[in-house]
């Protein structure tokens, strides 16, 4: 997302196939894995989104919920969670999942070994493989505690960094290789958040499309709510609902009284299994 994802303590960082595995681009099939012996239906909402670093109060939601706005992301973990999160609970995804909202579950991994600024988790070339299969279990296990079900989709977040230092990309797409990995065999749908300047275009470029996400949202801030006018990529990848767009950042919006500084999305893929 913007820079509101990480603390200010820590600094903001700058703006099937055969087995298991699974060839991302194009459709709600490459969202999934032979692994797995049943997928749940995706639920996929498309219209209008927001993010924001700590997920609102429940009164909030409710005078959010304008018609304006359908769904919203939250971060549900991650060491590098910028926020802490005293409105996210399960109790939380009930009551505004029963308001009509669709929830975007987001993941704050670990973050690549030349990226500007400090985290408390970085991956490394030797720890990649094993920290990508431990972040994505603890993500699933925390989706789950807040009653998102299998099925859903978990973002990873990965912020901006130098693409063109390969050895740096190549420990990303393995962390990202095996959180998807692990995500798939727990039967939770596999998404990227980045930019398309670094995380999305290394995604989308890569040579080798073995288990990359099937789901892409996008971070290009040219104000056009659109998940297809403006797609940098090839037009045949991330097609049938697996598009997000994060187009606008750092809106400071008033509904019902409620002020909130928000990230806006256009949304046409997955969301959050959850009732």
């Amino acid at each position: 997302m913007s820079s509101h994802r990480q603390s200010k303590k820590r600094g903001y960082l700058t703006w099937a196939a055969a087995g298991a595995a699974v060839v991302a681009g194009a459709g709600i099939a490459a969202q999934t894995s032979t692994a797995a012996t049943t997928w749940p239906a995706q639920r996929t909402y498309t219209g209008r989104a927001f993010d924001t670093c700590a997920a609102p109060s429940l009164s909030a939601m409710k005078a959010w919920h304008t018609g304006f706005y359908g769904a919203a992301a939250v971060y549900v973990g991650g060491r590098n969670r910028g926020c802490a999160q005293p409105n996210l609970t399960a109790s939380w995804v009930k009551s505004v999942s029963s308001l009509g909202w669709k929830l975007i579950p987001i993941y704050v991994g670990a973050q690549p070994p030349c990226q500007s600024g400090s985290n408390p988790e970085k991956l490394t070339a030797s720890t990649a493989a094993s920290l990508g299969a431990t972040d994505a279990a603890d993500a699933v296990a925390r989706a789950s505690a807040l009653g998102m079900k299998a099925g859903s989709p978990v973002h990873l977040d990965m912020e901006s960094y130098d693409i063109t230092n390969k050895s740096c990309n190549d420990a990303v797409l393995t962390y990202v290789r095996a959180f998807d990995r692990t995500l798939r065999d727990k039967t939770y749908r596999a998404g990227l958040y980045g930019f398309t300047s670094s995380g999305a275009k290394a995604v989308a470029d890569a040579t080798d499309r073995t288990d990359l996400p099937g789901n892409l949202w996008y971070a290009l801030w040219d104000k056009q709510n659109t998940t297809t006018a403006d797609w940098p990529f090839r037009a045949t990848q991330w097609t049938g609902h697996s598009r997000g767009h994060q187009y606008m950042v750092n809106s400071k919006e008033s509904r019902g009284g409620y002020t909130i500084t928000v990230d806006r999305d256009a949304w046409d893929a997955p969301v959050a299994i959850t009732g």
